[in-house]
């Protein structure tokens, strides 16, 4: 009789029951289509109008890359919504969370990138001569993608043989993928879910600190020479570091608040509605997250005097 009752609340707390579905479907659907717009541009100026090749124009056109596979992988979040299906849910489980999720923090990283490159060479020029080569910055960039596919395979291959086996009564839809998991999935889900958290707090800290260093030296060189080139520049590297900050701040700082407590505290809560409340909450963060990939292109537009150009758009930044 207990079980019955069990099987009965996993039920309700499915998603075909949530009341704010309509909304989801409406902004996810918003968010792809500008998004996918927005970075078709980019991605059509990047990689067949501009011949310019630098440090900071491979970080951009694999942040451009980052952010068109995430504005993709909104189709099946979408699906997700609009289908109450068993199998909808699962293929977005297996494939389409850990694909955005992997996207997603391939952009918060080349974003730690991009601000790490400006800084070195307007600060530091002198020492940013051999991590600013172009080999460099494709040894990066394939690390990288390579680190990030590599624990998303496992995740991918480890569910994989999980639901090969899963005897999980059909029509127990929950909110999220941790209704699939079992004890070893959940303890690779936790050891991802912690190393994205830190790996967001260290390309926090480190914007945060570059920006900070960047505005001490501008204050230095107005006090010197308020009228020199270097005062300029660094003016200029301060306030393309405001909308990389920005930006940053904006997308991916109220989901990471949200994020880990949600993981922890979630599996604790047995009342449905606390649940879904607790959820919806973490959802509105998540929106936040993929809108990055529609505000990225003001990165591209203040970092790349070459994409400005091509758009025939004149900006006093560079």
């Amino acid at each position: 009789m207990e079980g019955n009752t069990t099987n009965s609340t996993e039920r309700s707390c499915g998603l075909s029951e949530m009341p704010a579905r309509p909304f989801f479907i409406s902004v996810y659907t918003l968010i792809f289509f500008a998004s996918l717009m927005l970075n078709s541009i980019t991605i059509y100026v990047y990689f067949f109008k501009v011949t310019t090749k630098s440090s900071i124009t491979l970080y951009l056109k694999n942040l451009a890359v980052a952010d068109m596979f995430v504005c993709l992988c909104l189709i099946l979040r979408i699906i997700k919504y609009a289908v109450s299906s068993e199998e909808v849910q699962r293929i977005y489980c297996n494939y389409g969370a850990p694909a955005a999720y992997l996207n997603m923090y391939s952009s918060i990283l080349f974003m730690g990138y991009i601000a790490v490159n400006r800084y070195l060479k307007i600060v530091r020029p002198l020492e940013a001569r051999i991590t600013q080569t172009l080999r460099a910055t494709r040894n990066i960039c394939i690390t990288t993608w390579a680190i990030l596919l590599a624990v998303n395979c496992v995740y991918m291959v480890v569910f994989e043989i999980t639901q090969s086996g899963d005897s999980r009564i059909p029509g127990h839809g929950g909110f999220d993928c941790d209704i699939y998991h079992n004890k070893l999935l959940k303890k690779i889900y936790m050891f991802i879910q912690i190393a994205s958290f830190v790996t967001f707090l260290f390309v926090l800290l480190l914007l945060i600190l570059l920006y900070w260093w960047n505005v001490q030296r501008l204050l230095q060189a107005q006090r010197a020479a308020p009228v020199q080139s270097d005062s300029t520049n660094l003016s200029k590297s301060k306030r393309n570091m405001q909308v990389l900050v920005g930006v940053f701040c904006v997308c991916f700082v109220p989901y990471h608040m949200v994020r880990l407590p949600y993981v922890f505290i979630k599996p604790l809560l047995s009342d449905c509605t606390a649940v879904q409340t607790f959820y919806i909450l973490k959802e509105v963060t998540v929106l936040l997250a993929v809108l990055n990939a529609s505000l990225d292109p003001l990165i591209y537009f203040v970092f790349c005097k070459a994409f400005r150009s091509h758009l025939n758009i004149r900006w006093k930044c560079s």
